[in-house]
């Protein structure tokens, strides 16, 4: 799929967007509807910049989260990492779509830090989808949005490092 905005009220539109990521419908929207609520529920006295997101589990569940900020400004949490603590914390190690949903238009995607936390708990091959403020979206493998990534297949298992003496 190209990376232009995506009108997720072109139903014929979102049909060849969820063959493509081997999502149903119904998933897209549960995705979309989610990570918009979640946005309600951010603490972003600071910036003011909500963010929402609902992360699909293997299993077909929601994870859902919202940035949470405080006085020590660059401390916040931002919402892909609050939806996967949560996933993660929950027991879910597999997971099928990210969703993450802004106020701003066009549709923003994760920071770069959001991008290499998600690349802990899922493949390349894994759909993220933007949402903007009006429910337009662009989608793009977590393989184009962090490319050349590091991952935890990169590091030596535990216990091959020989002992320092």
């Amino acid at each position: 799929m190209s990376t232009s905005i995506l009108s997720s009220a072109d139903e014929a539109t979102i049909s060849k967007v969820c063959e493509t990521y081997s999502l149903k419908p119904t998933q897209f929207h549960a995705l979309h509807s989610r990570s918009a609520a979640a946005k309600a529920t951010a603490y972003c006295p600071y910036s003011r910049f909500r963010v929402g997101c609902s992360i699909l589990t293997e299993n077909d569940q929601h994870i859902d989260g919202a940035n949470v900020e405080n006085a020590a400004y660059p401390v916040g949490t931002c919402a892909e990492r609050v939806a996967f603590g949560k996933a993660v914390t929950e027991g879910h190690r597999k997971f099928k779509a990210v969703a993450v949903a802004t106020d701003i238009s066009p549709p923003a995607s994760p920071c770069g830090m959001c991008r290499q936390f998600i690349r802990e708990f899922c493949e390349l091959q894994t759909p993220i989808f933007m949402f903007d403020k009006d429910g337009n979206f662009v989608v793009m493998r977590l393989e184009q949005l962090l490319p050349l990534s590091f991952g935890p297949e990169a590091l030596p298992p535990p216990g091959s490092l020989p002992a320092r003496g």
